[in-house]
């Protein structure tokens, strides 16, 4: 089985991660959480010959959805939007909660996506995984075969996402979590939207916020 090809970029003001994924050997790829820097997010695409085939955003906070516009207008590529958080892609700038961010461009989401859905795009085949807690849409996608989750702002490296936003809920956040950890195997590497890349195994043994969750 070819492999999972995945290239982060952090990009913007709070240092945002965005991936752009695809399977070693083919020409096309998808990309998480645009969150800034458009040009920059788009140049590896190029570079590689690769073709973008869809955007997916785990939730719609602006630090990940900044260069949606600008990216999908200038690839073509369709814009995955979880449903209870479409309208703030729709009007990003009412959500933004600090003078002196962007400004961000609004989007109008082309498919619109819920815990349980599956997506196979560009030869990947994506689970969507409902984990509300940091904001009440927030999705994560699994690639179980290549072993693979992109937790947005749920599970971090040594942290977690913050619950202090509107609509964040740190039972609900540890729920979600939960869940992640018992539906797959500890090998499995976390790509966060913010820090470095890690495990589900080496956050269970060392992550303070997992706590309840350990041994």
């Amino acid at each position: 089985m070819a492999g999972l090809e995945v290239l982060g970029q952090t990009v913007g003001p709070v240092a945002e991660n965005s991936y752009l994924v695809w399977i070693d050997g083919t020409d096309k790829a998808v990309m998480i959480d645009p969150g800034d820097e458009p040009d920059r997010l788009m140049m590896p695409l190029a570079e590689r010959g690769l073709t973008l085939e869809a955007i997916l955003l785990t939730h719609c906070h602006f630090d990940h959805i900044g260069a949606v516009a600008p990216v999908a207008r200038a690839t073509g590529a369709p814009v995955y939007c979880p449903e209870l958080e479409v309208q703030i892609l729709a009007d990003v700038m009412a959500y933004v909660p600090w003078p002196g961010i962007g400004p961000y461009e609004s989007y109008d989401a082309d498919h619109l996506i819920n815990g349980g859905d599956h997506l196979s795009i560009a030869g990947l085949e994506i689970d969507v995984l409902f984990t509300p807690g940091h904001s009440p849409g927030h999705v994560t996608f699994s690639i179980r075969e290549h072993g693979a989750m992109f937790s947005g702002d749920v599970l971090f490296q040594n942290s977690v996402g913050r619950v202090d936003l509107p609509g964040g809920d740190w039972d609900t956040l540890l729920q979600s979590i939960t869940m992640l950890v018992e539906a797959h195997p500890g090998e499995t590497a976390v790509y966060p939207g913010h820090m470095g890349t890690t495990t589900l195994a080496a956050e269970l043994a060392t992550n303070p916020f997992l706590a309840e969750l350990q041994g």
